[in-house]
């Protein structure tokens, strides 16, 4: 793999047929990635920041590495150790060093996605900037590892959900393009949630997700939910519905599923006196009519083709 992977003008539009809207954003990512930089993805949860990424490495064929940022995620698990079953028979050889993701992206050229990277320990991060600033790494009694042509390190962080995680330094930052996801569009949103529940009322499917997009602006709301609650609930309520042999439509069977697939979502702000389930049961009605048909249309939280924001009419806030 080479940047020139990246560099077919035909990639974008390949890519628009996989990724539900984000042609500003896979424009800017291909374009980063073909000019040899790194890439910082930052959104909130739920905003395709891996499908879109899976899309491109499949798009342009090539290769693909996935790490979960955690606290565990020590820098000998990142870019691998010595079999210590075979360091007593053999010694530290090369033969019997076992890759970790890093190390196997490094040496294939491919994509390397770390997933949450504020989440991962300080020291396991310098490595990291090493890697990206000199395309090479020393590995204790193993030397030099070199980067192919075509390694990339592409990052994703959540701004939002200060649990577990940490604020990442401007050495990061310094080392990568950051690009912003925000949620999509209305329109965007009902086509994802169409692709993924397949056979579904398109009015219903439209009403669900403006309830889901009413909890990212709701007062009591810190964080309201992603699309995937709107996927849920669409699901939940078609099995519901076959259970209690009704309709997802029917106003309790709706509801029902919404609670399921919406409750455990959103995170209130502290010191609200309301539940989460109360919220949800708000909305919900708030869009539809007690026997389950849609009330007039609701403004919906965003507007497609706005910047890039938190769901709650506020920016990201800049690196820091």
């Amino acid at each position: 793999m080479s940047a020139a992977s990246f560099a077919d003008r035909s990639l974008p539009e390949e890519l628009r047929r996989m990724v539900v809207g984000r042609q500003r954003e896979v424009e800017v990512v291909v374009a980063a990635l073909a000019a040899g930089r790194h890439v910082l993805l930052e959104g909130p949860p739920g905003t395709g920041k891996s499908t879109l990424l899976r899309a491109v490495a499949h798009v342009a064929g090539v290769g693909f590495e996935f790490v979960e940022g955690n606290a565990e995620l020590t820098p000998a698990r990142l870019v691998g150790h010595h079999d210590p079953s075979r360091v007593m028979s053999e010694g530290y050889t090369d033969a019997i060093f076992v890759d970790g993701p890093l190390a196997s992206a490094m040496r294939s050229g491919s994509l390397l996605y770390i997933e949450e990277i504020n989440r991962v320990p300080e020291e396991t991060l310098n490595v990291l900037i090493t890697v990206m600033s000199e395309a090479e790494l020393n590995v204790p009694r193993l030397g030099r590892l070199a980067a192919a042509d075509g390694f990339r390190l592409v990052a994703a962080m959540n701004p939002f959900d200060a649990v577990g995680t940490a604020r990442i330094s401007s050495a990061i930052y310094d080392r990568t393009c950051r690009v912003l996801m925000g949620y999509q569009g209305a329109g965007d949103e009902v086509e994802i949630v169409s692709r993924e529940v397949g056979d579904a009322d398109p009015e219903w499917v439209a009403n669900v997700v403006e309830v889901v997009r009413l909890t990212r602006q709701h007062p009591d709301v810190r964080v309201g939910s992603s699309v995937r609650g709107a996927v849920d609930t669409v699901l939940v309520a078609g099995s519901l519905a076959r259970l209690r042999g009704s309709t997802p439509e029917d106003p309790s069977v709706g509801l029902d599923a919404a609670q399921a697939g919406l409750s455990g979502r959103i995170r209130l702000h502290e010191g609200s006196a309301r539940t989460a389930e109360e919220i949800v049961t708000e909305l919900w009605r708030q869009v539809f009519t007690a026997d389950g048909s849609p009330r007039a249309a609701t403004a919906s939280a965003g507007e497609p083709g706005g910047p890039p924001g938190d769901g709650q009419g506020k920016a990201p806030p800049p690196p820091g």
